[in-house]
């Protein structure tokens, strides 16, 4: 049952990132964005990560989408995106289906190695996930973090010079 489960919440994702990319209306779009994330945020439940679920809904499903279509309401892309770049849906097709074929290949020529990090179930059940993930972003991966923070502030302040018709 679990197995069927998940090939239906993967068909959800699969079929919801094709909408992502080829609804012509951004808010369709962000909407069918939305549903990939829950589907993800579904996927780690099924891993036994419920805080990493909690996360992605409320982190990006929440918060960036409501970010991302403030920036699609902000700079109407409505009327840009159906005149221009009438290319990119050739060279983007072609792109995904060489990438396609370039994981296939390697899918089917690699293997596992075998090497495991150094936590497992127990020190996991021990210490807890929020502890884990807490104590990793803030002191191995701190720079990413925030590089991650001020690139979304830059992308928030473009949107807004973009907007105002003077400045």
């Amino acid at each position: 049952m679990e197995l069927f489960f998940f090939f239906i919440v993967a068909l959800v994702a699969v079929v919801s990132c094709i909408l992502v990319v080829t609804c012509r209306n951004p808010v369709n779009s962000a909407l069918s964005l939305v549903m990939a994330f829950f589907c993800l945020a579904t996927f780690y439940v099924m891993l036994d990560a419920p805080f990493m679920a909690a996360i992605q809904v409320i982190v990006y499903a929440g918060a960036i989408m409501v970010l991302i279509v403030f920036v699609i309401m902000l700079l109407n892309l409505r009327t840009e995106t159906a005149s221009r770049y009438r290319h990119a849906v050739v060279i983007g097709s072609t792109v995904g289906v060489l990438s396609l074929f370039e994981i296939i290949y390697f899918l089917l020529r690699g293997g596992v190695t075998g090497t495991r990090g150094g936590l497992n179930k127990e020190i996991i059940e021990r210490v807890g996930h929020t502890e884990l993930i807490g104590r990793s972003m803030f002191t191995d991966f701190l720079l990413p973090f925030e590089i991650t923070s001020i690139l979304l502030l830059i992308a928030i302040i473009g949107a807004v010079v973009l907007s105002k018709k003077k400045i």
